[in-house]
């Protein structure tokens, strides 16, 4: 079903593509065979990532090939997967959004299947797991085990592939989530903050070899998700609360450096003997004007979390259902009857 009814679309598939001009006929033909028998309407947008291959032009000719239901949306410049997933996201008028990879290693017939177990499971987020991965040994599936094996361990999302492009998201909790950098192979920690972790789950997906074009994974990568994984770690743990993260760091540089310096207050009155020019002594004072400044810090951040909160009227919570006020009403204690002491005689 191509012919989309105006107003809502069931579904929105959104795909982002680099430098993949010899995979975009063979993606929408893929596509479209895939959801052949999806007897629900239906949407796909193609986000062109500021490609210099052509990409850009080719989805164009070939969203007129196919019909009004391919929206191509080219951003300007090269400004990663994260944001061009977001500009997907963002343009996606369906009440579920599929997101899969445009190099053709991700298999749309799986998209069907996905939504039947999302909505027998009750899940907000149905992640791929790519169990039988068709990428090189060791400069892709290694790293992608251990860096899957550290995010669960650091956030406490278990889900086996991280990196897996192909998920289905309900569109109410997905559009709730702001990506920037290259957040997206966090996207089930995100969802995580905005709804239960029990609404979350993976299922096995088909992993099909690259034919065309190249890998943009570089080991590069694995530094930068380091660097990211702590990003997300504060801000899941402590968004609305950040003196807490850079005041423990003080208090426990503030406690060994006040340890470090009774020790030596000892040693210079108690035995007697010169401190002037021990490391010890400069480790000492470094911990205690590094524990000033995290308090410091902490303080800092603490204003700055209320400030964003009052200005921007966001909240510290995520409601996902809440009673019809017009249906409420005040609970009155029953009448009870009490002697009335004032007509008692005397």
């Amino acid at each position: 079903m191509h012919d989309n009814p105006p107003g809502k679309t069931h579904l929105s598939i959104i795909i982002p593509m680099y430098d993949e001009a010899g995979n975009v006929a063979a993606m929408l033909e893929d596509i479209h065979r895939s959801l052949d028998g999806f007897n629900e309407p239906w949407e796909l947008i193609c986000v062109d990532d500021g490609s210099s291959d052509g990409t850009g032009r080719i989805l164009r000719e070939e969203a007129r090939r196919f019909g009004p239901h391919i929206q191509v949306i080219q951003l300007r410049r090269n400004f990663g997967q994260t944001a061009a997933m977001q500009a997907g996201i963002h343009a996606a008028r369906g009440e579920l959004i599929a997101t899969l990879d445009g190099d053709l290693q991700n298999d749309p017939t799986d998209i069907p299947r996905m939504i039947e177990e999302l909505r027998q499971r009750e899940l907000d987020l149905l992640s791929g797991w790519r169990r039988n991965r068709k990428d090189k040994l060791l400069l892709r599936r290694f790293p992608s085990k251990l860096a899957n094996w550290l995010i669960a361990k650091v956030t406490g999302v278990h889900i086996s592939d991280y990196g897996c492009s192909l998920k289905i998201y309900r569109a109410e909790v997905i559009k709730n989530v702001r990506l920037y950098g290259e957040m997206h192979r966090f996207i089930p920690v995100w969802v995580a903050a905005y709804t239960n972790p029990n609404r979350i789950g993976e299922t096995v997906v088909n992993h099909r070899p690259r034919v065309q074009g190249r890998s943009k994974y570089t080991l590069s990568r694995v530094f930068r998700v380091t660097l990211d994984l702590m990003v997300v770690f504060f801000f899941l743990k402590y968004h609305a609360r950040p003196s807490h993260f850079f005041g423990s760091i003080g208090l426990l540089f503030g406690a060994i450096g006040g340890a470090i310096m009774s020790y030596l207050l000892f040693v210079k009155f108690g035995l007697g003997e010169d401190i002037g020019g021990r490391p010890l002594f400069f480790v000492g004072i470094l911990l205690l004007v590094a524990s000033v400044q995290f308090l410091t810090t902490g303080v800092l951040t603490e204003l700055l979390s209320r400030t964003f909160f009052e200005s921007s009227g966001s909240a510290a919570y995520n409601i996902a259902w809440q009673t019809e006020s017009e249906k409420l009403a005040w609970h009155l204690p029953e009448a009870t009857n009490i002697p009335d002491s004032s007509n008692d005689a005397g």
